[in-house]
């Protein structure tokens, strides 16, 4: 080893100044290619239609909504098409989660012959993985709605279910295994004996 001393890296004021800007510059450079990389979302810019109110107004609504109704005025059913749209297209029209799909006559036979009044205690109460009332609250549909809705899934698949009778205001409405008055399809008492 050498006795003699070393010397500073830095000898004049310019290697000094020229140091220090770097060892500020450099760190602050990969601070903000750091942060570009990371955050790789498309920029819009002027002029585009990512700042329009439009596109600004539908990345700023509310996760929900409320809806207030007066509890005294009539109730406004829906048609038994509107309730199948709204709530039993997602599983039935594909068939998901094992649901009887909508025109299929062969995956509705055996729960036609079973008859309305069952079909519809099902699909107020659940059945398989299908939930009471496809997931809505009585709030949403009444018994009456959901009644409609199960005689068109079973029309379409060939059974002739007429519909429940509309609920008289101020009365409770028949439920499924009540006087609900639905005629069953001719035939469909028998095809429900012979199947039990």
């Amino acid at each position: 080893m050498s006795e003699a001393p070393h010397g500073a890296p830095i000898k004049t004021p310019g290697q000094l100044i020229a140091a220090v800007i770097a060892g500020f510059a450099v760190p602050v450079i990969i601070i903000i290619l750091l942060a570009y990389y990371v955050d790789n979302s498309t920029r819009t810019g002027a002029g585009t239609d990512g700042l329009s109110d439009a596109a600004v107004d539908a990345r700023t609504q509310p996760l929900a909504k409320v809806d207030i109704r007066d509890a005294n005025a009539p109730r406004v059913y829906k048609t038994g098409e509107e309730v199948y749209k709204a709530v039993c297209s997602t599983c039935h029209a594909s068939g998901a989660a094992g649901a009887p799909k909508f025109t299929n006559t062969a995956d509705w036979a055996p729960r036609i012959g079973e008859g309305f009044d069952t079909l519809w205690h099902n699909a107020l109460t659940g059945k398989g993985a299908m939930p009471a009332r496809g997931g809505t609250s009585p709030d949403d549909y009444s018994d009456y709605e959901i009644g409609p809705r199960r005689r068109i899934h079973e029309n379409n698949a060939g059974a002739k279910f007429a519909d429940p009778p509309k609920p008289v205001p101020g009365q409770p409405a028949a439920g499924p295994a009540g006087a609900s008055g639905a005629a069953a399809a001719p035939g469909a008492e028998a095809a429900s004996g012979a199947a039990g």
